[in-house]
Formats: structure tokens, sequence, C-alpha cells
């Protein structure tokens, strides 16, 4: 193995795991010491299809044991924050799933680790990384200001995606967990201050924390006057119809991503390939003549080789390997981190509390 190439652990090999790890296994300049998960199950898929690669139960053991360069962690976010300092504190890199902690006092602590190693910090801000998403945000950016961005992904989970979502429900709500992506979203396109949050919320199942609700929609609005909003619920009772919902509109017209999600097959919304996929957008002109007709027609616009979502996944990893091999100052990305996140947890405190929570 040559000395260029960068050791990596991968901890936690469900969805977002394997999906990191297939990539780390293409890609030369990575070489994978380690696969971590406690279900033996999910280690010996992986190494069944990528190789004999050295497995472990426990991240403590195989931080000791591998002394990686680099680590990716695609475990539940309760544990982010502890499995990213420890790894900092061992002097690797790091790659973690979004939300890249549970509190702001967590992940400022990341940022703060980061700093003090001296290493890099990437946070899987997956939407950042794919072209036709890419696109949309640039589209939306046209359509003059303010903006109007609804947005909403709405799962309906059973047998062992339902398990999943419980777990992640025992750290946080379906807003927070996937509304960073969509709060990040509006942000690159209004490039304007939030100003304020507002946040309803439900509990539909009894099988969750009584503290906890499966179904929410946040609001925020910005100091241009755009306003966004993003829905998200999870669970066997969520509805499928229209569970994809990606449009912006401003004074000049509206863009939305083009997929019909009404009367899909059972289980669509849960197809975590469908999550992130664009095919074509829908761009819309107000463009009126002097009797207040119409003039343009409307345009779909295609987005040619969109990635799939091991893809999508690897030009993930690829910028993580450029921000290592190329030294990248990470700072602006980890503020724009912190920033969504203190916005998607200012929506938890007014679900709970039943106020607007204005921001600084």
């Amino acid at each position: 193995m040559s000395k260029e190439k960068i050791n990596i652990i991968v901890v936690g090999c469900g969805n977002m795991g394997t999906s990191h790890a297939r990539a780390y296994h293409k890609l030369e300049d990575f070489n994978i010491v380690g696969l971590v998960d406690r279900n033996n199950d999910n280690l010996d898929r992986l190494t069944k299809e990528m190789g004999d690669y050295a497995t472990f139960n426990d991240f403590d053991e195989a931080l000791a044991k591998t002394n990686p360069d680099a680590v990716c962690i695609a475990t539940y976010p309760k544990t982010h924050a502890e499995l990213t300092i420890k790894s900092l504190e061992k002097g690797a890199h790091v790659f973690v799933e979004k939300p890249i902690a549970e509190t702001i006092k967590d992940a400022e602590a990341i940022v703060s680790a980061a700093e003090k190693a001296g290493k890099k910090v990437v946070v899987g801000y997956i939407l950042r990384h794919h072209p036709g998403w890419k696109k949309f945000i640039d589209v939306a950016g046209q359509l003059g200001k303010p903006l109007v961005m609804r947005m909403n992904l709405n799962q309906q989970s059973s047998e062992k995606e339902w398990k999943v979502h419980k777990s992640i429900m025992e750290a946080m709500s379906p807003i927070v967990d996937c509304g960073v992506h969509y709060v990040d979203v509006m942000c690159q396109m209004t490039k304007a201050k939030p100003i304020s949050v507002s946040a309803i919320g439900a509990r539909l199942s009894d099988e969750i924390d009584p503290d906890q609700y499966n179904y929410g929609q946040l609001q925020v609005r910005f100091d241009d006057g755009s306003v966004g909003w993003y829905e998200s619920g999870w669970g066997p009772m969520i509805s499928e119809q229209a569970f994809f919902i990606k449009d912006v509109m401003g004074p000049k017209g509206s863009v939305s991503i083009s997929k019909n999600t009404f009367d899909l097959p059972r289980g669509s919304s849960a197809d975590i390939g469908e999550h992130t996929s664009v095919r074509k957008l829908h761009l819309h002109h107000s463009d009126r003549d002097k009797n207040g007709k119409l003039t343009k027609d409307d345009e779909m616009i295609e987005t040619a080789d969109e990635p799939g979502h091991d893809e999508l996944c690897y030009l993930e990893q690829e910028f993580f390997l450029k921000s290592i091999k190329e030294d990248l100052d990470l700072s602006d990305h980890l503020s724009e981190v912190v920033h969504t996140l203190k916005i998607v947890l200012a929506s938890d405190e007014s679900v709970k509390t039943g106020k607007t929570v204005e921001l600084d």
C-alpha cells in the first residue's frame, strides 16, 4: 500500500455508511482499514460485497487498533459529537453525516476540536454535491426577491425503515434531522439572513417518546422578505400523496423539481434514491404583455447525467479527499452547518413552546 493512501474506518454500516464505504472502496486514495457496526449482519453483508476488510463492533477498539488517518461517521445523530471529537483527538480527519450534532454546544465543540487538531471535518450535506440541485438553486436565484420556498419530504416508513426512524427520533424530530438539508438550500437560494422560525408538530404514534413528534412543519422568515416552509413526517401512517415537493416562486416566475408523487406504489416515499433525484426542472416565467397575458412558454430543464445515491456519496467523498489533500479551508462550511442547525433546533423549540423563535 502506498504511503500516500488515506487509511479510513467507516463507523455505522447501514444505508449511508454502506454507500460511503463503497465510495472509499472505489477511490484509490483511500484504504479502508476497518468497518465498525454493532450489527454483525451489516458487517457480513459489506465484507461479502467488497472484500475481507477488518470488522469491529466497538468504535474505541477500532480507533485504537487501526490508528486511522480519517474516520467516516454514519451512525445515529446522538453519537455524532462524541465519535467526531474522539476521532479528532486521535489525529484523524472526519466525515460525519448530518446533522453534525444534537445541540449547538456540541456542534461548536466539534468546530473547536477540529481547529485544535488541525484536521478537516466535512459534514454530509449531500445536496451540495448534486448537479441537479445546484442548478435548481441557481435558477431559483434568478427569480427576483422575495422568494417563496415550499419543500417537503415525507416518508411512509414501516418494518426496518420505521425502526430506523424511531431510533433517530430518540435524539431529534424529522424536521431537525432532514430539515438541515432544505434550510441550507433555502439559505443558498436567498443569500439572506433568517430572522425567525415558527413550527408545528404532531405525535402520531404511541411507539415514540411522549415528548417527541413524528410529523412537523417549520416556517422561516428572511430579512429580504423571503419565506420558506419545510414539512417532514415519518411512520406507517404517513400519506405518500405529494410526499416530495420542491417548489420556489419569485416575482419573475417559479421553478420546481418536476416529479409526479401522486398515486405511486406503496413504499415509494421510503426509497432513499428518490430523496435526492431531480431529473428535470419546470421553469415558469411571469412576463406579460400590455393586456396582462403571459408571453413565455414554460420550460422543462433536463438535468443530464444525474448521479444515483451511491454516485452522489462518491462525489461527497471526492470532496472529503480534496479537502484533505489540498488542505482546503472548511471554516465557512462548518459555520454554515452550525447556522442551519441553529435554525432547525429553533423550529423544534417552536413546536414545543407554541411560540415563534427570533433568531440572532
